[in-house]
């Protein structure tokens, strides 16, 4: 009971501390034409197939329409990994736009140069390993309207979001079961794709995964420039409010060292940070979900982001990393006396998705660090498993992740605190009428040394509809 108590008062610190965290500019393509000008960012996640751990697609084109006109909200084509962007909102674009009211959004997609590439978990082989194959898609242009009533509009001067949710759910060619249907290395893909306005400090308008190494510092302009994951470089804006991991500051960071940020966009296309870490000065990283832990420790993952390490460890390939000199641990955004009581060497399990910072010379990556990432995880609600305490403190378990089923041995378990965000249902009471419902959990992959199982600490909660 005790350590009940503990973890239910640490989650609660990690909620406070993680709350901070909810919340520069990219080249843009003005537009013209006589109409006043305005602003609109474009934000990308995933509806996720449970086995599927990268979806690569690129996106050539995004136009918005009323009917009468056709405006440009993304130009420049964009490399995104929708497999990856579970639970998870990155920032795809900006661009300035006539305002008015459009109630639609047009995405073109590449059907050939390159193809959509999706990697999946193949249970079958001891450790879990990674398949691979080619998307065909139905159609590379996919219209979608806008919910009805709920068109977006943007004020002159203003600023406005796009928030585009790929349903890779209902998007791949999958059986009764829920296996990917693969023929000859191919899997059908018909964009499905849900579209909503946001505005920058929506929920669901935040930026939560934002990673890149920083281009330069300007220390009295409190702010600074990164290389972005998608090829353009983001002003990054600090203030009084933004915090930092480790005991650093705007000052701490320098030229190639490499930063994740969480934050929101603004009138401009920079992103004011609400959170920045230096995840490490030594130029090189691999980022991804564990598929297994061995003594030492040496974990196996599958790579899912890197930087400066591509001539030996690729993205969407399988590593094995030696953590055995690596003293360094710490969970994204929080720098807290509780941190390493929650996560260290001890605490890798499949399942968790990591950062592991380090050195890359003469083709050979030495780690220095690892830091715990925020993810997504999806499954099903496994009846009469919601438990309250109080309020929306309490736990539920999920079932079929491929990945945190596998780990766990069946279903998993999730905690909630009071500040745990729901969405589409009235917390943990409505969660315990549901019965059976579909969910998406982000928050943190932590282990129980006990259970000797993952569990997940649930920062959001999103029953997916």
């Amino acid at each position: 009971m005790k350590r009940l108590l503990l973890v239910y008062g640490l989650l609660a610190l990690m909620t406070i501390a993680l709350a901070g965290c909810g919340a520069g500019s990219m080249s843009s393509n003005s537009q013209s034409g006589g109409a006043t000008q305005a602003a609109v960012f474009v934000t990308g996640e995933d509806a996720p197939v449970s086995s599927v751990v990268a979806f690569n697609i690129t996106i050539d084109k995004i136009t918005l329409n009323n009917g009468s006109n056709t405006v440009t909200a993304l130009s420049t084509p964009v490399a995104v990994d929708f497999g990856r962007l579970v639970g998870l909102r990155s920032l795809l674009g900006f661009n300035t736009i006539p305002a008015g009211t459009y109630t639609s959004a047009t995405v073109t997609f590449e059907a050939t140069s390159p193809a959509p590439a999706i990697n999946y978990i193949d249970l079958t082989t001891t450790p879990p390993s990674i398949g691979a194959a080619a998307g065909v898609l139905s159609s590379s242009t996919v219209t979608v309207s806008f919910p009805n009533g709920k068109p977006l509009v943007v004020a002159s001067n203003g600023l406005a979001g796009l928030h585009m949710d790929f349903n890779l759910r209902k998007s791949l060619a999958i059986d009764g079961s829920g296996n990917l249907i693969i023929n000859n290395g191919q899997i059908a893909v018909t964009p499905v794709l849900d579209v909503m306005a946001v505005s920058a400090s929506d929920e669901e308008g935040e930026i939560t995964d934002f990673a890149g190494n920083v281009v330069s510092v300007n220390v009295s302009g409190n702010s600074f420039v990164m290389q972005g994951p998608y090829g353009f470089q983001e002003v990054i804006d600090v203030n009084s409010n933004t915090q930092y991991n480790a005991g650093n500051s705007l000052s701490s960071l320098m030229a190639n060292g490499i930063v994740s940020v969480e934050g929101t966009v603004q009138g401009d296309g920079s992103i004011l940070a609400n959170c920045v870490e230096l995840i490490t000065t030594d130029k090189a990283f691999i980022s991804g979900r564990i598929l297994a832990v061995n003594p030492g420790p040496v974990v196996t993952m599958f790579v899912g982001e890197e930087l400066g390490t591509s001539a030996s460890i690729p993205v969407d390939s399988v590593y094995t990393v030696d953590l055995s000199q690596v003293s360094e641990y710490d969970i994204c955004f929080i720098d807290n006396w509780f941190t390493n009581e929650l996560f260290n060497s001890t605490s890798l399990v499949a399942g968790q998705r990591i950062f592991v910072g380090g050195t890359y010379i003469s083709n050979t990556f030495t780690p220095r660090m690892v830091s715990l990432r925020r993810q997504g995880v999806w499954g099903s609600l496994v009846p009469n498993s919601v438990n309250i305490v109080t309020g929306n403190q309490g736990s539920f378990q999920m079932q079929n992740d491929a990945l945190m089923s596998f780990s766990a041995g069946g279903p998993f378990k999730v905690y909630t605190v009071d500040k745990t965000v729901f969405v589409n249902i009235d917390g943990l009471s409505g969660l315990q009428a549901a019965g059976s419902a579909n969910l998406e959990a982000r928050g943190l992959v932590l282990y129980d040394p006990v259970s000797k199982k993952p569990i997940v600490w649930a920062h959001r909660v999103r029953v997916l509809q």
